[in-house]
């Protein structure tokens, strides 16, 4: 899937997609309450009322920059809370150089945020060791999030993911530590959205007029826009963010700002009643 935004390109390269098994995630999310808004069928549920969900990368390219926005599970890691996250083995790179994207064309690498499902492809196995995937690239942090997890990773499965796939980034020098709000090129604009982490951030894009929302995992599901306080099980805090969603979505709900999930494609905020629902791209 590919959107264009200005000068900016955007490419969705997924990794994998599942539909239903997502009640670990958004417990509230049954099929009798996704069934109550027809306006998720077929993009986002089935006619059964299970989730549709994917975890991708996106790529974004601007006239000076190929960037890649979260890197997904990765391969050959171990130690992660979801079985079939465990010993992957699949060809995401060619995927990646399939759509136009070889590892070694990619200049940056920003992570929303450092869950095991937005690093893993940060780094590869090679001889035992683990080493940066895209060799040529920054990889931008947001500071307080890698602050965040660099002295509370004591849970097994954080202290895996940040052990397998982010601290190698630091030790090869290419980790790049900035605000929540960063300007990260002239077109891209980080947007402070804590809540489902300590440091999490999504990303503005503007380019001739023309705007567009990576929202990270503010949103799992866009029955979040429907329900903004059905907060994730994985959320750091729930409270603050429901309240993130809702401030996000009320900035852009009603504009014709593109807007891509962190587990879900492309489409357009509206306000309903005093909640929002989402218009999917065809």
């Amino acid at each position: 899937m590919q959107w264009t935004v200005g000068r900016v390109r955007i490419t969705k390269v997924n990794e994998l997609e599942s539909v239903g098994g997502t009640r670990f995630v958004l417990p509230q999310a049954s099929r009798e309450e996704i069934q109550k808004l027809p306006w998720l069928i077929p993009h986002y549920a089935n006619d059964e009322g299970q989730l549709k969900m994917s975890i991708h990368s996106l790529l974004v390219e601007t006239p000076q920059h190929r960037i890649i926005v979260d890197t997904g599970l990765g391969n050959d890691k171990q130690g992660r809370g979801v079985p079939i996250w465990n010993n992957r083995t699949e060809p995401f790179l060619e995927w990646l150089t399939e759509a136009g994207f070889a590892p070694e064309t990619i200049d940056t690498v920003l992570c929303t945020h450092l869950h095991v499902d937005h690093v893993g492809w940060n780094t590869r196995l090679v001889g035992g060791q683990w080493v940066p995937t895209f060799a040529k690239a920054r990889y931008v942090f947001g500071k307080a999030e890698y602050d965040y997890w660099r002295d509370n990773s004591i849970e097994p499965a954080h202290a895996a993911v940040f052990a397998d796939s982010v601290k190698p980034i630091v030790d090869a020098g290419k980790a790049e530590l900035v605000a929540s709000d960063h300007r990260l090129t002239e077109e891209i604009t980080l947007i402070p959205t804590p809540g489902h982490s300590f440091g999490h951030m999504s990303v503005h894009i503007k380019s001739d007029g023309q705007d567009a929302l990576l929202t990270g995992d503010v949103a799992h599901h866009p029955c979040q826009m429907a329900h903004p306080d059905w907060s994730a099980t994985p959320d750091f805090d729930q409270k603050q963010s429901a309240a993130t969603r809702r401030e996000l979505f009320s900035r852009f709900a009603d504009t014709p700002t593109l807007v891509i999930g962190g587990h879900f494609g492309a489409g357009h905020l509206k306000r309903d009643g005093d909640a929002f629902k989402y218009v999917a791209l065809a």
